[in-house]
C-alpha cells in the first residue's frame, strides 16, 4: 500500500522562479516580485484571469500619495481601484504631523475604520443624541480602532509636539471620499 505525500514546494532563490510539474497544473513562483498595477488587464482578459485574479502586493514604499486631502494630514492609499484594481474597498495610510490637527470633514457614504500604528491621535466629533449637541474626544494609542459611520463629520489630532501620528484606514469604498466641511456642527 502506497501513502500519498504532498508535493515538496521549495521556495525559489530570490528573484528566479521555479516551476513543479502535478497532476493539475505547474506553479510558478515569483520570489521578491509581485503584481503590480501597472500590469492592467485591458478588460479582455479571461475568466479567472487579470488583475481581479490574483494577490498584489504593495510594498510600505509603493503608497501612493495622489488621494483626496485634508489639511493638517497626509493621505497615501495602498489599496484603491486605481492601485489595484478593488471595487469596494480602500485601504491606506494617515500621517498626522506633531501638533496638527486636520480640518473638519466626513467620508460620504463611506464606512471607515482606523487601526492607530504610532502615536497618540484623537478623534473628535458631535455627539447629539442626548438632544443636545457635545463636542466628544475619543484619545487613542497603538492598537487601538475607531469606526466612523457614514456622513459623521469629525476631524483628528495630533497633540504631541514631537511625535508623529500614523494610522492605517480601511473604507467601504474602493476610493478614499473626503467632504472637507466649515465645522463639525450640522448647518
Amino acid at each position: 500500500m502506497s501513502t500519498a505525500h504532498p508535493p515538496h514546494h521549495h521556495p525559489a532563490a530570490p528573484a528566479e522562479c521555479s516551476e513543479e510539474t502535478s497532476a493539475q497544473a505547474p506553479v510558478v513562483t515569483r520570489a521578491g516580485t509581485g503584481f503590480h498595477p501597472h500590469l492592467h488587464d485591458g478588460g479582455t482578459a479571461a475568466p479567472g484571469t487579470g488583475l481581479r485574479a490574483r494577490l498584489h502586493h504593495i510594498r510600505a514604499g509603493e503608497l501612493d500619495g495622489d488621494t483626496a486631502q485634508t489639511g493638517g494630514m497626509r493621505r497615501f492609499a495602498a489599496i484603491s481601484g486605481r492601485t489595484v484594481g478593488s471595487e469596494k474597498l480602500w485601504m491606506g495610510q494617515t500621517h498626522v504631523a506633531p501638533s496638527t490637527a486636520s480640518s473638519d470633514h466626513h467620508h460620504g457614504e463611506s464606512e471607515t475604520a482606523i487601526h492607530i500604528v504610532s502615536g497618540h491621535p484623537e478623534f473628535v466629533f458631535v455627539d447629539d443624541s442626548s438632544g443636545t449637541p457635545e463636542e466628544i474626544r475619543l484619545r487613542t494609542g497603538p492598537g487601538d480602532y475607531i469606526f466612523v459611520p457614514p456622513f459623521v463629520p469629525h476631524r483628528e489630532e495630533n497633540p504631541d509636539p514631537e511625535v508623529e501620528a500614523v494610522v492605517v484606514i480601511a473604507r467601504s469604498t474602493q476610493e478614499a471620499i473626503v467632504v472637507n466641511l466649515p465645522s463639525l456642527y450640522a448647518p
